[in-house]
Parts: C-alpha cells; structure tokens; sequence
C-alpha cells in the first residue's frame, strides 16, 4: 500500500473508485464542507429567568445521578424545592417537544430533584477564596436570598436583614402552603445560611434598624418586595370585612384567624387573587373572583386558575367594582359594572372599558382587594432613587448611588414572579462582584437556538405528558395540605427521557453508526473524533443527529 496523502488537484484520482478498504485511501480532500459538533442552545434554558442549564439535569436524572443534577441547579438557583412548586415554568411554553406532542414537565423534575436531596442530599460548601469586602442584602425573599447565595459562592461575609420574625419574605408569608409547604422554604434558607450567610430576622431597615447601619458594608443590595397591596380607590374599602388579599394570606401564614364570612368575593386577576380565593375555599366559604378582563387576559399562573375552577371557585369576567355597601359598617353588597375590551394598553393587553348603564350588584359579606402589590420605599434616605412607586436602576441594579444596588419587586421585578425574582438576585450579585473590583461580569456566548423544525423527530415515539398526582377536590379543600405531590422515581426518568435535550450531544452513536466512511470513532474518553483524512462532507451525520448537535462548516481555503 502507498501513501494516499493527495497535496494537489493533479494527484488526485479522476473517479471516486476503490478496490480496497477505504482506510487505506485518504478522500479528506475531496471536501467542500465538514461536520463538526456544536453546543446550541435549548429554547426551555433561553426561557428560564435564572438561566437553569435544563438539558444538563435532566441528562443527570436519566443517569440517576441525582445529587449531581441538584447541583446543577444550584450553579443558578438556590431555591430549586421552592421554584419546582409555585414558577409559572416559562420554560415549558418554549419546549420543542409542545409541537411534537406535549412540553415536558420542566419544573415536576425540578421538584423531583429537590425533593430527592431533601434529606439526604448534601448542600455543596463554597470553594471561592474568602473576601474581605462584607455585602449587606436588605429582605429575605426570593431576590435577596438568591443574591446573598450567589456572593457566598463567590467568597463575600454577606449579612440578610429582615425585618420580620421568619426569612423568606413573600415566600412564606404570601404563598399558602397547599402550594409550598414551610418545612420545603425552611430547608432551602437553611441549605443558603450553611454557606456563612447571616440572617438577621426582626431587623427593620428604617424601623429598629437606622440606614446608617448599613454604611459599614463595603455594597448593599435592596431587595424589599413589594408586600403593601393597592388600594381599590372606591367607596366602602374601610368597611369591617373588607381585607387586602397580602393581610390576609399573611394573617394566614402565620397563623391568624381571620373573620371571613360565608360569601367572600374576591377582586383581582393575579396571583395573590387566586391564592386568597383559594385560601378562603379551605376554610370552608363560598367565593367569586371577579376580574375586569377576560380570563386570556390574566397575569395568574393559567395551572393555578384551572386548580381554583376545579375547587369551586367562581369567576366573574369583565366586570369591575364601583362601591362598596354595608349596614352598620360592615359589607353587605359589591356595587358592579360590566365592562368591554378596548384598545391595547401600556402593559399589552386590551384596556378595559365601562358599559354605561350595565350596573348590578351582589351580595357578600367579606371582600377580599387583591389588585396589585407595590414596596413600602419609606426607609430609603435618598428620594431621588425612586422612579414612580419602585427604585431606579440601571441594567446592572444599580441605583444612584454607588454601592446601592437593588431588585426584584422593589425594582426590576413589577409582575412579582419568584423566578425573575432570582434572576436579578443573581445578576445582581454578578454586578456586585465586579463592583468589589473581583472580575469583569460576562454576557456570555451566545449559542445557535435550536428551534422544533431542527429536530429529528424519527428518534422520538410520541409520548403523554407526565400527570402531577395531586390530593382530591375533597380531601385537598378541607386543609392547607400540599396538592401537587411529588412523583416516583420511576415516572421522573420516564419524563426526562421525553427531553430532546436540543443541542447538546448525549452519545447516541447515531453520528457514528450512519457514517459511510467510518470516519467517526470514539477516543478513550468517550467522546467522538472525526477523521477529516477520510470524511467527504456527505452531512449524512448531521442530518441524522437527533438533536441538532452537530453542524456542517464551509472548509478553509486550505485542506487540513
């Protein structure tokens, strides 16, 4: 055999013809075009708010490497048993697989992973060499402690003030724990204190707490929430009976009785509207959530809606109140107004609009104002900071004054999810980082998105949907027990196997098996190697590839 190494065009055989191996006859040259494998990425990781690397995990719970997926997580989210159970999953309505058959039940394998490391799994120590810069966070919730987290990775003394008796901010004292269990939020604050986070709990900035106790900390990051509920600006809301859908699920949270009477009507199209209505539901009342738009049109969780319709709740569309009535101040009617849709409005959707002379009334002795939340800012000492009912920042959080940064609900945050919540939570800590003079914060690669039209669909037997088994409409009504329960083991691998896992190569072999030339091979560590002396370009490889893992480049002017 002779050395088959063609230099130029002239030593190159005039056909593509052989009476040996192919081995033995390098055909490299012969290319205009190379395949090359890619890391893309998937819609459902574009989509999270905290930037969870999904495809990863669920690739590490197909292998039973649980721990290692809860990990996974963790490099973004502190707070995975919280989020698996109350995000509105923005991931899901992204999912490649929605067109194929049905999106895969992201956050069910989320919680899965929690709840698998719920007690055996443990919390990863912080590796970062230590600071001496000290960070102070004001509030607990979602935006504070994913930004005291993320700087006790990063090697910060990071001190929590909360002016409340427990940390968690609207975590604990907003969402009702049908929907996140307390034992669930306590694990995950204790798993972030364990890194050497301080919590200072009845620690009111403003209150027993001057402003100027901060001035010792070398940054602070201002993450209050937004726990003061909007009025109705009506007539009647001072009547007995008349609450704020925060006073009440916190009145409930921590273990008040509430004076709530048998017909309760609830006002409001978000998610504090739900929670209280189904809140009231579990103590035994008759309730209607009524809402100036259509159903469309509401900021709820749609999952959170649907659960409140299967509890017997009832909704009033379009229709908004105009007072409220009562005899020896306490509430006895809701005066109404129908309303229409008009146009579009500042935030999308389609303003609503009253009809003139479509008045009517109900009856109710409990109205519960759920409208809208806005941050008591009282304790801040500089005025300026603020931008209507919320603080100024600029894209990194930072406020006006150096060393303030701020966000969340306060902030950057005005439809108060828990997920984007952590995600300024992180960013901001990125930004504090680079603030201290620590390291310049990254945008990081942009990768190729993989869209459902770019997966090989052959590869995948059209699959249900997993179903989230839950406590009945009975039993679940009659307590504030969990609803949603966790799945099996079993049901968990069988959900991440319907994952694409779009972008990302799993070593299906597919790449290597379809290759004409057996031009792609395997080095000692698993991963696959392509001989460009013998690979044509035909792009068999990546057309077949499942995932979109691999793509096919032009050639350099010069052969390799």
């Amino acid at each position: 055999m002779g050395d088959y190494r063609y230099t130029t065009v002239e030593e190159m055989p005039p056909l593509a013809f052989s009476l040996e191996s192919t081995r033995n006859i390098p055909t490299g040259s012969w290319r205009h075009v190379r395949p090359v494998y890619v890391e893309k990425s998937s819609p459902c990781q574009i989509a999270c708010p905290a930037g969870e690397n999904i495809p990863a995990y669920f690739e590490l719970v197909r292998q039973k490497k649980y721990r290692e997926a809860w990990y996974k997580i963790l490099e973004d989210n502190p707070l995975p048993g919280v989020t698996g159970r109350v995000c509105y999953h923005p991931c899901e309505g992204k999912c490649n697989r929605s067109p194929y058959d049905e999106p895969v039940a992201v956050h069910v394998i989320e919680r899965f992973i929690a709840d698998k490391n719920f007690r055996e799994g443990k919390f990863p120590s912080v590796t970062a060499s230590p600071k001496s810069a000290k960070v102070a966070v004001v509030g607990s919730g979602p935006a504070g402690l994913s930004c005291a987290y993320q700087l006790a990775r990063k090697g910060y003394r990071t001190v929590i003030y909360e002016g409340e008796h427990d940390p968690g901010g609207m975590l604990r004292y907003g969402i009702p724990s049908y929907r996140l269990p307390k034992n669930v939020l306590a694990k995950e604050i204790n798993d972030i204190a364990s890194l050497g986070v301080q919590i200072r709990t009845d620690s009111r900035i403003g209150g027993n707490v001057p402003w100027s106790e901060l001035e010792k900390y070398d940054a602070v990051f201002v993450a209050v929430g937004a726990s003061q509920s909007s009025g109705l600006g009506i007539d009647g809301e001072k009547l007995t009976g008349v609450y704020s859908g925060v006073d009440l699920l916190h009145q409930l949270n921590t273990g008040g009785s509430p004076k709530i009477g048998s017909g309760v009507v609830v006002i409001g199209g978000g998610n504090t509207a739900i929670d209280a209505a189904r809140s009231a539901v579990r103590l035994g009342k008759e309730v209607t959530v009524l809402y100036r738009r259509t159903r469309d049109e509401m900021p709820a969780v749609p999952d959170e809606v649907n659960e409140a319709l299967r509890e017997g709740v009832r909704f009033e569309f379009l229709v908004s109140p105009v007072k409220i009535k009562g005899r020896q101040r306490k509430v006895t009617e809701v005066d109404l107004i129908r309303m229409k849709l008009g146009e579009p409005d500042e935030s999308g959707r389609r303003r609503p609009l009253p009809i003139e002379g479509s008045n009517f009334e109900i009856t109710a002795d409990t109205v519960v104002a759920a409208v809208g939340e806005t941050p008591d800012l009282s304790f801040l000492p500089y005025s300026f900071l603020k931008k209507g009912a919320r603080i100024f920042v600029d894209a990194d959080y930072l406020t006006g004054v150096p060393g303030i940064f701020a966000g969340g609900d306060s902030a950057t945050n005005p439809n108060g999810t828990v997920v984007n919540a952590i995600k300024a939570g992180k960013e901001a800590a990125a930004s504090i980082d680079e603030f201290l003079g620590w390291r310049t914060k990254s945008n990081g690669a942009e990768h190729q998105l993989v869209k459902p039209e770019d997966i090989n669909t052959f590869y995948f037997p059209h699959e249900t949907r997993i179903k989230v088994p839950r406590l009945s409409v009975g039993p679940g009504t009659r307590s504030f027990a969990e609803v949603n329960k966790s799945i099996t083991e079993e049901r968990a691998f069988q959900e991440a196997e319907r994952c694409f896992s779009c972008g990302s190569c799993l070593h299906c072999d597919v790449c290597m098996t379809f290759c004409p030339d057996v031009a792609i091979s395997k080095d000692d560590q698993g991963e696959y190697i392509i001989d460009y002396d013998h690979c044509k370009g035909c792009g068999i490889c990546v057309n077949e590839c499942p995932r979109e893992a691999m793509d096919l480049v032009e050639e350099d002017t010069q052969w390799a």
